[in-house]
């Protein structure tokens, strides 16, 4: 069976989505239909895929603070306010 721990490291991002997109895709069309394994990795590459957008949005606004952004700055780019912003990655960025 697929987990995401077991794919994880042998996916990048780019990879995980477009196989993600192409078991989407014969999913919703049903040509020809999924089997019970490819399901299950289209499960576990939608967890990794997530695993791996959240990790990246942390190493950019790890970036951002670096190169001398405000959290407003960060907030604004990311859509939310600052103290959202700064509450999901200052503790892990200012630590």
């Amino acid at each position: 069976m697929v987990t995401p721990d077991g794919i994880e490291r042998d996916v990048t991002l780019t990879s995980a989505a477009a196989r993600y997109d192409e078991l989407w895709v014969r999913d919703a069309v049903g040509e020809p239909p999924l089997g019970r394994e490819e399901v299950l990795e289209l499960l576990a590459l939608g967890e990794v895929i997530a695993r791996k957008a959240v990790h990246g949005r942390q190493l950019a606004v790890r970036s951002a603070r670096r190169a001398g952004a405000s959290w407003a700055q960060i907030g604004g780019a990311m859509g939310v306010s600052k103290q959202a912003a700064w509450e999901a990655h200052g503790k892990w960025i200012d630590d």
